[in-house]
């Protein structure tokens, strides 16, 4: 059995990133549009610990940046989760579509 390259790795981030950019670009509902951007910053998390292990494999930059990805990614999930709650609230709906104004 080989062993698994970077190739590999960046096949399966490329793989990632765009389903999540073609989730972005067709869907309307905003909890799908929320996974999709949380697919991409994923595949930007793979990218890092990849080139991380092989090109730098004695340190862990690669690991500190993908911490605080997945930090930044969390708060940008509680917050949009909370607009998405309270425009369901204002609207009964979450498509993208309903969502021309912020305010009633």
């Amino acid at each position: 059995m080989s062993d698994i390259g970077l190739g590999h790795f960046l096949i399966v981030s490329t793989m990632l990133f765009f389903i999540g950019v073609y989730g972005f670009m067709t869907r309307r509902n905003m909890i799908t549009m929320l996974m999709s951007v949380e697919l991409i910053l994923n595949a930007c998390n793979i990218n890092f610990i990849a080139f991380n292990k092989f090109l730098f494999p004695n340190q862990l930059d690669g690991v500190f940046f993908t911490l605080f990805v997945i930090a930044i990614a969390a708060a940008e999930a509680a917050v949009a989760i909370a607009i998405i709650i309270n425009l369901y609230r204002n609207r009964k709906s979450i498509d993208a579509e309903d969502a021309d104004m912020m305010r009633l």
